[in-house]
Order: C-alpha cells, then structure tokens, then sequence
C-alpha cells in the first residue's frame, strides 16, 4: 500500500486499492480497482480509497497595476495560493497587503513545476523580473506585454548572454489571445490560459517522488520493496524477495513449487 500511496502523491490520480489473499483478488476485484495482495499469514480482505493531499498550484504575479491585484485575487479565488511581488512598492497599494512582497527576492517561496510565474510590471522592470523568474524552476513563465515590447525584452535579455533554451521557456505575450482588452480582461485571459495549462497537465502539481526499486514475493505475489526487506534467498544468479519469515520459508522448503 506504501508503493501506490506514493505513486498516488507523485502521479496526484486518486485511486481504490483491494488487499487481500491471492486466491479472492480474482473473486472480489472488479474494474478500477487496483489489487494488492496481502502478506500470506494475512486474513480477510479491505478496500481502501487513497486520495493525495497535494499542494495547491501557486502563480507569482510580479508588478503594480489593477491586472496584477485581479489576477492574484481571482487565482486565490479558483483554490491557488498567489503571491505579489512589487518591487519597491508598498504593501498597501494593494487590496490584500499580506500577499505582497516588496522586491524581487524569492526566499521561502517553493517555486517548482506548479508555480505559474507572470511578469506584469508594464514595461518598469520586465526584464530583471524575467531573469529573476528563468533562475526558477517555475513550470511557467509569461510576459504581459504587446508582441513587440515583448521580442525587444527578449532581445535584451539574449543580448546579456541569458541562452536561447533559457528563454525558450518565456511565454509571451500571456494569456489567451482577446486582442486590445482593459486591464480586468488581461487578468481573466492569463488566468483562463493558466487553468486550461494545468488541465492539460502542463502545470505539474504532483511531488517529485524517488522510484524505488520493487520486486514480486514469488509466494504470495505480494509487491515488496526491495531496500526495505529483511527476506531475501539467493539462488544461482537470482535474488527473491520476500513480505516475510513465512514465505521465503515456504519458499526455500520446495523452490520448485514457485518456478525456481
């Protein structure tokens, strides 16, 4: 069960188990459920519904203007956690002061594959906001600006040596394309691009979790982790890895009986 929780938090898909000896998998399972044999010394059988409690998909909205307080309230609003980055303004300008930061600095922010990182200083300082943003693992990066200001921001950046792949990763201009909208408007078509990205899987919100290496009890047909067991035969030039004393006991008894 340890192996599909985490599989669980690192694809974030829910899913039904059913534990129980190999002999009633067949009889009770039924389409959907994953099945999972239980230990051999193990009786009955349960079904149990893993769900992963992941962490909600966050969007970095750096500058001062109605677009950015619109796009950090309305992502607040869809269930995402938002921040404001207003370098050297002040808190208050803004409607919820307690998400605003006065610079550029990202200490204590987790910014990874689920991070949507917009840039919306209007021209003041997109390009250190752009290079602040590329030295991120941000699963997104975009720039509010016109088609032009945008290729001369990143022209500027190129010219500082930052690569072609780096900037490759900027998106811009951001958001659906509505043509000349109000400032409202800008803010629900980067948000509206925002969730149709993460519904296509684009914004990752699973952990980056290890793989780790398994192996199937040739006894009950129990999947084992192979650095967690204390059971283990060695035959030829084969390893079996066992759940427990009571099946590598069966095991080494008449190896033959398991195709070994």
């Amino acid at each position: 069960m340890l192996r599909e929780a985490t599989d669980a938090i690192r694809d974030g898909e829910p899913r039904l188990l059913f534990l129980g000896r190999p002999d009633e998998l067949e009889r009770l399972a039924h389409e959907g459920v994953i099945t999972v044999p239980m230990a051999c010394d193990s009786e009955g059988a349960m079904e149990v519904y893993l769900e992963p409690v992941l962490p909600r998909p966050q969007v970095v909205v750096v500058g001062r203007s109605p677009a950015v307080d619109i796009l950090s309230t309305l992502a607040v609003d869809v269930g995402w956690a938002a921040v404001v980055l207003d370098d050297g303004g002040d808190p208050l300008d803004h409607p919820d002061p307690g998400r605003v930061r006065t610079s550029l600095d990202l200490s204590g922010l987790v910014i990874d594959g689920a991070t949507a990182f917009v840039v919306a200083t209007q021209g003041h300082y997109d390009d250190l906001a752009l290079e602040v943003a590329l030295a991120t693992d941000a699963g997104y990066i975009g720039l509010v600006a016109s088609a032009k200001r945008a290729a001369a921001v990143i022209e500027l950046l190129g010219g500082r040596g930052v690569t072609g792949e780096r900037l490759s990763r900027i998106v811009a201009p951001a958001g659906l394309d509505l043509g000349a909208v109000n400032n409202e408007e800008i803010a629900v078509a980067v948000l509206a691009d925002l969730v149709a990205r993460r519904a296509a899987g684009q914004l990752s919100v699973g952990l980056a979790m290890p793989v780790r290496a398994t192996a199937t009890d040739p006894v009950c047909g129990m999947a084992v982790h192979v650095e967690d067991s204390k059971y283990c035969s060695h035959r030829g030039n084969a390893d079996h890895w066992f759940c427990s004393a009571g099946c590598q006991a069966a095991f080494e008894a008449d190896p033959s009986r398991y195709g070994s």
